[in-house]
């Protein structure tokens, strides 16, 4: 199509297809919209293709591999030595779990009857985008559109990228064969999964990490458990510590680091990774011909209801400041689609759990103690320890703790966190709990299954109000 032709309309159009992006799409299909909805590589985004989805299948499969050194436990007995994994083999299953992933999304924007383009979308003005697509060129006229671009690995200037020596989080889960050693910049929670899924493979992993400790998001007693497993792995860790210079030689990598307490070290490794964060895709989308407002990070400021300084455009996602987690994207996306619907949505709570999945994994919603008492609340707080319940212990798993947060005075929960096993699943019910202000005696009288993890809540709960069963009373 040529420039300047008759443009394609559409109600609205939607600017990349990660969960945030087809959530929006599928629901402004549902409100009975034309939607278009643009993506240039895979629908699923970064997420569903080369993030979330394919680094979670591989810690599974790493953390599977690794209990096969405890099951003598169990009194089941395997051959000596006869275990191997074999990544290329991992690699074709991940393929078929991400197809299986993308054919469903595919499926569902065709029955919502969402119009699917591929290719790379920028803004021609206020109401037009442009629409590259291998070769051709296509305009869309809309009437509302939101952006939901995403985000790319940050990398520093003096590391040069190049996939083979030197990777990125994308790199790292096409390799077909576990390096013998890795550095990784940047003690996070992506370095943390992905180094101590490799570890738990064979490879000698270090972690180089400029802050005091690893994972500094999160509470220093929750990222404690993680360090601890870390040193049980092999892990070198090296916090306090940053990269100066990445080098290839000899087809090896080599790094030189600086801290003050060791001065300057030379590390040597197979390959690198890098994981210092990830910075949000808007530079290349057209936002000045939209006279669409970013911050000086390159994000874009939105409302509750995720409208840009344009109140006809919106933005969800990474492409938005906070947590850049799928999940918050996917709950934008929605509330963005029913905005533009005029129905009475918004992004009106602060509470966005978050998901950790290292070696035990760490999850948490709400505020940790120290948030709470920053706000001015009096508080009060007790954790429950896995090694007293049940299921853990029968699953091997006794390591970690569940942590509630209570307001002092009218007992209102504050934060919910775990450290553990399976911590992923059991934080839903914090979340949940905290929407609905719960106090702390509703989730102590609830009455749990058992033998089962979401126990801890209950007796975490009741350690709170001074009569938890499994455990000694606080004084």
């Amino acid at each position: 199509m040529v420039v300047g032709e008759v443009a394609v309309e559409t109600d609205v159009i939607v600017i990349g297809g990660g969960p945030g992006g087809y959530a929006a799409a599928i629901r402004l299909g549902q409100l009975g919209h034309s939607v278009v909805l643009v993506e240039k590589a895979q629908l699923g985004g970064v997420c569903l293709n080369r993030g979330c989805i394919p680094s979670k299948a591989l810690i599974h499969a790493a953390g599977e591999f690794h209990k096969l050194q405890s099951l003598a436990k169990l009194g089941i007995r395997l051959p000596a030595g006869e275990a191997q994994f074999d990544l290329q083999g991992w690699q074709e299953w991940k393929g078929a779990v991400v197809g299986q992933l993308t054919k469903g999304v595919s499926q569902l924007c065709q029955a919502n009857g969402v119009t699917v383009v591929y290719g790379e979308a920028a803004f021609m003005a206020g109401n037009r985008v442009g629409v590259e697509t291998g070769g051709d060129f296509e305009v869309y006229k809309f009437g509302q559109a939101i952006i939901a671009t995403g985000s790319r690995p940050l990398i520093p200037g003096f590391v040069q990228v190049d996939g083979t020596h030197v990777l990125d989080s994308t790199d790292v889960l096409q390799l077909e064969e576990v390096p013998a050693s890795l550095a990784i910049i940047g003690g996070g929670y992506i370095g943390m999964e992905l180094g101590m899924a490799l570890a738990k493979l064979g490879s000698k992993i270090t972690i180089v990490e400029a802050a005091e400790r690893i994972l500094p998001q999160v509470a220093p007693h929750l990222a404690a458990e993680v360090a601890k497993q870390a040193k049980k792995l092999g892990i070198t860790v090296k916090t306090a510590t940053k990269v100066q210079a990445v080098e290839v030689v000899d087809q090896k990598v080599e790094m030189t680091v600086f801290s003050e307490a060791d001065g300057e070290e030379r590390l040597h490794a197979e390959k690198a990774l890098v994981t210092i964060g990830r910075i949000p895709n808007t530079a290349s989308i057209g936002l000045e011909q939209a006279q669409v407002a970013t911050d000086s990070r390159g994000y874009i400021p939105v409302d509750e209801q995720c409208r840009t300084n344009q109140p006809h455009i919106y933005a969800i996602g990474d492409v938005t400041p906070g947590p850049a987690l799928a999940h918050r994207a996917t709950k934008q996306g929605i509330v963005a689609a029913e905005a533009i619907s005029g129905l009475p949505s918004a992004v009106d709570s602060p509470l966005v759990p978050y998901v950790i999945f290292t070696e035990p994994q760490v999850a948490g919603v709400g505020l940790t103690r120290a948030e709470a008492e920053a706000q001015g609340y009096q508080v009060k707080t007790a954790s429950f320890p896995y090694r007293a319940n049940g299921r853990a212990l029968a699953t091997l798993e006794p390591d970690g703790f569940a942590e509630v947060i209570v307001d002092a005075d009218s007992h209102l929960l504050l934060g919910m966190h775990v450290v553990g096993a399976d911590a992923s699943n059991l934080i839903g019910e914090g979340a949940l709990a905290l929407e609905l202000a719960a106090r702390v005696e509703d989730v102590a009288l609830t009455m749990h299954p058992h033998p089962t993890l979401s126990e801890i809540w209950v007796e975490a709960a009741a350690h709170v109000l001074g009569h938890a069963i499994h455990v000694v009373p606080k004084k």
